[in-house]
């Protein structure tokens, strides 16, 4: 029926302006996506969003959280123990990663775009998308930790570092030169790092 407004709570509707803030900044830039965007593509009015999202750098910094949250929960499942050994669970991070950066799902890393948006050392979006990043390595390092006590890895916090470098490579690569370019091979290169 014309002209009928849909009444949600206002979790239902800052979920649905996050959504929307998720597709426009992670597919067109946070800079080059103003509020009165986001709120059209959420449908609803811009001061309903700002009644739930205090300014912009709010709405970005809780869309960065939101992708932090939703990244970490898929680190963990393709890394989760069940996988088996250390080696196994980090290519099958891998080949997870290789499956996450196909063109129809992945333009980049949200963070690293977040990091090349937001040069500010203190601001809040950038803090959250660094913080990932450190999780990212610590849950690395983890991970080498026990492939160390399982196999005969020298330095394993220096194989967690090389690991990360690895991953960030096929990030930034999949940007310019797509997914069937270098960042094809990053199984391959972690595959190399881990040999003993």
């Amino acid at each position: 029926m014309a002209g009928v407004r849909i009444r949600r709570s206002s979790t239902e509707t800052r979920a649905r302006v996050l959504s929307a803030a998720q597709r426009l900044f992670y597919w067109q830039g946070i800079h080059s996506t103003g509020i009165d965007k986001v709120a059209a593509e959420a449908g609803v009015a811009p001061t309903t969003l700002y009644r739930l999202f205090a300014s912009k750098d709010d709405l970005v910094t809780s869309y960065v959280t939101a992708n932090a949250e939703s990244y970490k929960a898929w680190f963990t499942e393709a890394t989760r123990p069940e996988l088996g050994s250390a080696r196994e669970r980090i290519l099958a991070l891998f080949d997870a990663l290789a499956e996450q950066v196909q063109p129809d799902r992945c333009r980049g890393c949200p963070f690293l775009m977040t990091l090349a948006e937001f040069p500010e050392p203190d601001h809040p979006a950038r803090l959250a998308a660094i913080q990932t990043k450190a999780w990212v390595r610590e849950h690395l390092g983890r991970l080498t930790a026990e492939l160390a006590a399982e196999t005969h890895v020298a330095e394993p916090a220096i194989l967690a570092d090389q690991l990360v470098i690895a991953m960030e490579g096929v990030y930034a690569t999949v940007q310019a030169l797509g997914a069937d370019g270098p960042a094809r091979h990053g199984r391959l290169l972690a595959e190399a790092l881990l040999a003993p």
